[in-house]
């Protein structure tokens, strides 16, 4: 079993005497506080900091790293408190500390709300400090490889968490080594069977290949020669879970997945890189349109590498990939990597610059989150691991996930962008706002004053970041639009007991309040306006204490002014989709529990048991300034003919009406009835609508659906 003897051996090579003393004393305390524990293997507990700080040191981290590798877990298992900690090794190590402890003191509904906390805390540490999840990554890492002893059942647990989010962010950050380590230990959790055959397969396999490998390998040596060049060649193992993946998703057998030859040139310097991928093309012929260039444009990982796909002797595929050390390093071990080639202060600040992006990003996400579970699922759509490159007007390359709209760019390129985004040109031409973008288009994105998101953005939007600002936006919306309408409903009621909010003294209001159990009058507005509480009752409460007029007035509390609808209130008034009412038609105002408003057609039969009761119809009308579109259903009958649907929606755009939806059903072998959902601005408007249908030759009848 490794020692700290062992580990301060390693830890010589690239840490001064007074910084390994610094980790001895970290370890000796670990020991101390976790004397008496045990792993579920039956080792001493301290085995597992210090197998922890061992990854860590494979990746030449610093002292602090280190450090808080052999604490991590004494803050949370055993009765040490953090301010113990940071009086003993200082702040910086404390802090990485608690990052990485889990919340085990607090008390949650579902083990996966707990889960989100804690990581929702360890992400919010990360974006103060990388290391934290240099740490994490090291703990959860050497759990993985610990699994053996844990019953089926969790660990299949703990692999799908693994897999779910910390493969992804092993990804993210380049940690190629780590990431691939922890794939291939989950998979075998998950399914051990199919591990085991494919592991079987490979080792078959290997053998057969042995022969072809060494022979393109001396091909491909002998022509680095020829040009030149200095580099090692070795031959890429693929790893099971890969092979898994690709069989799944690719729809592939075994046999054609280990058909295909990899290869890794390793050259000194980055014009050596493009000099051997040219020795390579002139030794066998490459695969059009399978070379990536991702040293010009590295990943958004940091990743840098060429890669290229040749056909062999005898047909066989080849891929390739060039690049130097440094570049080798950066794949395998990513922001880690920075330790390996500057002093701490500069790796801190080179990693921080790789990832400043994506952690300026989480802790946004964070900000619009509504709770932990809504920001793992943002952050987790974030983690997506392939890129398209875009570019911007001004030729800036942006790195998005696959399946990236326009609206992603818009907010990536700023939040404000995509809260005002109303169109987009791709390549100079106009596009939809929901297609998706392909690696190497150019996009501009057309913004207007006052325009807002869309809710129908959330069907097609791939990122994080844009789906809880167009979350947040909407929710602070519906927020602002329920309190207003609250107002409007307070004050109206108020108004006709001849009273009015600035005469409802503040100590009413504040016991209103304790009362209801809210934190602000803007609180029970909002209530007021999404229909949760009745204006007609909140006013009776505000003014039975008020001197006697008031209550001879709310007795008789029939003189109400209606309600004026202007059509721009927002998200907590909306029409009826049973009657379709329209500026113009006589109105009456539902209040529904969650929904604010719903305004029906006075005649509508679903309000007819409730028209007269005040606290659940009010008396509405159409404002004179009313504005927007509005929905009406139309039954057309008509004759059969060819090309009659297309003959109605022409007649429909030519008036200047939308048409939202159309559906055509066979009445008999002569008539057709097409029902029409299209959107005016008024009565008179409809009449326009439905005069330029009736003059479409072959239609019988024309009527408009009210319920």
């Amino acid at each position: 079993m490794p020692t700290i003897d062992d580990l301060a051996q390693s830890l010589s090579t690239y840490l001064n005497p007074d910084q390994i003393n610094l980790v001895r004393r970290a370890y000796y305390f670990a020991e101390q506080a976790h004397d008496g524990q045990r792993r579920r293997s039956g080792e001493p507990y301290v085995t597992h900091p210090l197998a922890v700080a061992r990854i860590l040191a494979g990746m030449h981290m610093d002292h602090q790293s280190l450090m808080a590798a052999m604490l991590h877990d004494v803050i949370e298992d055993t009765r040490i408190p953090k301010q113990a900690v940071a009086a003993q090794f200082g702040e910086v190590v404390a802090e990485l500390v608690d990052g990485v402890s889990k919340l085990t003191q607090m008390r949650f509904e579902t083990r996966a709300e707990q889960e989100a906390e804690n990581f929702q805390k360890m992400a919010m540490a990360m974006a103060k400090d990388i290391r934290v999840i240099l740490v994490k990554l090291a703990d959860r890492l050497h759990n993985m490889r610990t699994l053996g002893v844990m019953p089926p059942e969790k660990k299949r647990r703990k692999a799908r968490e693994t897999m779910e989010i910390y493969v992804p962010i092993a990804n993210r950050l380049g940690m190629n080594s780590v990431r691939v380590e922890m794939e291939e230990l989950c998979f075998k959790a998950i399914h051990p069977m199919r591990s085991s055959l494919i592991q079987r397969a490979v080792k078959q396999a290997r053998g057969n290949r042995k022969e072809l490998v060494s022979v393109i390998r001396d091909a491909i040596n002998t022509r680095l020669r020829e040009h030149g060049l200095e580099g090692s060649v070795t031959g890429r193992e693929k790893h099971l879970y890969s092979i898994y993946r690709k069989m799944r998703n690719q729809h592939k057998s075994f046999a054609e997945i280990m058909d295909v030859y990899a290869f890794r040139i390793i050259v000194p310097t980055v014009d050596d890189c493009y000099r051997a991928l040219g020795a390579v093309h002139n030794l066998y012929k490459p695969f059009p349109g399978r070379f990536k260039d991702y040293i010009a444009i590295p990943k958004a990982n940091g990743y840098q590498s060429l890669h290229t796909t040749l056909f062999g002797m005898h047909g066989v595929p080849i891929e390739i990939q060039i690049r130097t050390q440094e570049m080798e390093e950066m794949a395998n071990n990513g922001i880690a990597a920075h330790w390996l080639y500057k002093s701490e202060e500069e790796a801190l600040v080179g990693s921080h610059a790789r990832t400043r992006q994506w952690l300026k990003g989480v802790l946004e996400l964070h900000q619009n989150a509504g709770d932990p579970l809504e920001f793992i699922e943002n952050v987790k759509i974030d983690l997506f691991p392939d890129e398209v490159y875009i570019f911007t007007p001004k030729g800036n390359i942006m790195e998005m996930p696959k399946g990236a709209t326009p609206v992603d760019f818009a907010y990536a390129v700023h939040t404000d962008v995509g809260n005002s985004c109303v169109a987009c040109r791709i390549d100079r031409r106009l596009a939809s706002l929901s297609q998706p973008l392909q690696s190497g288009q150019t996009v501009e994105v057309i913004t207007a004053p006052g325009a807002k998101p869309n809710v129908a953005w959330l069907s097609f939007v791939t990122t994080g970041k844009a789906r809880s600002n167009i979350r947040h936006y909407l929710k602070h919306q519906r927020h602002s639009d329920s309190v207003a309408l609250g107002r409007r409903l307070l004050n109206r009621v108020l108004g006709s007991l001849n009273a009015s909010l600035e005469q409802v003294p503040e100590e009413r209001i504040y016991l209103l309040l304790k009362e209801a159990e809210l934190a602000s009058f803007d609180a029970l507005l909002e209530e007021i306006g999404l229909g949760n509480r009745m204006a007609y009752m909140v006013a009776k409460r505000l003014l039975e204490q008020a001197p006697g007029e008031h209550k001879e007035q709310l007795d008789n509390s029939n003189a109400q002014q209606p309600l004026t609808i202007r059509g721009t209130e927002g998200m907590v008034i909306s029409f009826a989709r049973c009657c379709y009412p329209i500026p113009g038609d006589p109105i009456v105002g539902h209040v529904s529990s969650g929904r604010g408003m719903v305004i029906h057609s006075e005649a509508c039969r679903n309000v007819a048991e409730i028209r007269h009761n005040p606290e659940r119809c009010l008396e509405v009308e159409w404002d004179k300034q009313v504005s927007g579109e509005f929905t009406v259903e139309l039954k057309v009958e008509l004759e059969h003919q060819r090309g009659m649907v297309a003959t109605l929606a022409t007649a429909v755009t030519s008036t200047d009406a939308s048409i939202e939806k159309i559906s055509l059903e066979e009445r008999d072998a002569r008539f057709s009835v097409v029902e029409l959902l299209i959107n005016v601005s008024d009565r008179l408007h409809l009449a326009r609508t439905i005069k330029r249908l009736r003059a479409v030759k072959g239609v019988n009848s024309i009527t408009r659906t009210r319920g």
